[in-house]
């Protein structure tokens, strides 16, 4: 088979890395990639947002399976043009997507269809947001309606923080487009996990549960981020688990979009909150997260590529995932002053000696090269994927590799895999 990977992240290097391994690939290719990621796969130039240029890439390189990264992209369309020209896509339709691109519209179908949320509220103006935190308990959870690259939930603690994220999407516009409507919802504790489900349109197979860390400093301080970190180990959750899982949040939602004539077709990455033995469902993602991905590929003993295309041909039927018993810690190394504003352009030191080491993989995410210099091109830049025996391992051989890295420029937690 001939694949194209559409994305340019650490998430993407992951998937290339894993769809690489498969016997049934013959070429692989990305768009639009970076120069890390050309040893595996063949970078093809061009603007993933023109999808009419997209089509006539897969149609001259003959493309039987187009596997999207981003959720950008699905949100736009980028899977029903491809699939209108015939070409079969790992990823799910426009309409599909709107669990992602709107949390107003998954709120509303776990309303419908009794699937266990957070108690919330759903506002595109000020007055009435607060109005409801005004009858509401602390702390609350704003959260912009559209997808904010990982950055639009904010933890309230008291009424003054509520206001000010209130004030700062819907009417400073902090998030443009995705917060001019906001989701304000009860706080929830317990065990959080990122629970990753590949769908064919109707059955679902479940991949796996990984750790992430989203705060930018140690201990879950600091805002928000794309994400810092994971971590991917035997027993995150109990069959058990997984089961309640799958019957009461995942398997009502595939059954909810089919009913509304939707065929979601692609990867469902549900953020869940388990307390007391009882999940509830935080947010949807409409594919591969990022660095789950990078955290849960290396487990995976089942063949990548033969599990997306009969996904993305509606064919998965009663196919299960193999996973290994190992662990696997992923640490991203960020830019110093991510989430916020940063520099880029600064030189990366020390990768040679980090990429020579057996223990770990680097995956690239914000880097291009200069010369014979790797240097920084983007918010997250690195990630740092040690697999191992036991999750105590794997962060050792993470960090000790870390400790090679000479970039000034970068930051990273120092907590990823110590935190269950």
């Amino acid at each position: 088979m001939n694949v194209l990977v559409v994305g340019s992240g650490g998430r993407e290097h992951a998937l290339l890395d894993c769809l690489s391994c498969s016997p049934m690939l013959t070429r692989l290719f990305v768009a639009p990639g970076r120069e890390a990621m050309a040893d595996l796969a063949t970078l093809v130039d061009v603007d993933v947002t023109n999808f009419i240029e997209v089509a006539q890439v897969c149609k001259r390189e003959k493309i039987d399976l187009v596997v999207v990264g981003p959720e950008l992209p699905l949100i736009s369309g980028l899977s029903d043009a491809l699939t209108d020209e015939g070409i079969f896509v790992f990823g799910p339709s426009r309409a599909a997507s709107r669990l992602e691109a709107s949390k107003g519209f998954t709120k509303e179908l776990c309303a419908r269809y009794n699937i266990p949320t957070a108690k919330h509220g759903y506002f595109m103006d000020i007055g009435s947001a607060k109005q409801f935190v005004k009858r509401s308990k602390l702390p609350l959870v704003v959260k912009a309606d559209g997808p904010a690259q990982g950055k639009g939930v904010v933890i309230c603690h008291t009424l003054e923080e509520t206001y000010d994220a209130l004030d700062a999407m819907l009417v400073q516009g902090k998030f443009g487009k995705a917060g001019e409507a906001v989701v304000v919802e009860e706080f929830l504790d317990g065990k959080e996990i990122s629970f990753l489900t590949l769908i064919d349109g109707t059955n679902p197979v479940v991949l796996g549960a990984v750790q992430d860390y989203k705060p930018v400093y140690d201990g879950n301080k600091g805002p928000n981020t794309g994400g810092m970190g994971a971590y991917s180990t035997p027993g995150i959750i109990t069959e058990e688990m997984e089961h309640l899982i799958v019957q009461r949040i995942i398997y009502p939602t595939i059954k909810a979009m089919f009913n509304m004539g939707i065929q979601f077709r692609g990867l469902l990455f549900a953020g869940i909150m388990i307390k007391k033995n009882e999940p509830k469902l935080l947010e949807y993602n409409v594919r591969f997260g990022d660095p789950e991905t990078q955290a849960m590929l290396p487990r995976l003993d089942s063949d990548l590529l033969k599990l997306m295309s009969l996904a993305a041909k509606g064919r998965l039927g009663s196919e299960v995932v193999s996973l290994n018993r190992k662990s696997v810690v992923c640490v991203v190394v960020a830019s110093k002053g991510y989430p916020g504003p940063y520099e880029s352009g600064s030189v990366i030191g020390g990768l040679d000696e980090v990429a020579r080491s057996s223990s770990v993989k680097v995956f690239h995410a914000g880097t291009k090269r200069v010369g014979n210099n790797w240097v920084s091109a983007g918010g997250r830049v690195l990630n740092i994927v040690a697999e191992a025996d036991d999750l105590a391992t794997a962060k050792h051989q993470a960090y000790a590799a870390l400790d090679l890295l000479d970039w000034p420029g970068g930051m990273y937690r120092y907590d990823i895999g110590a935190c269950e």
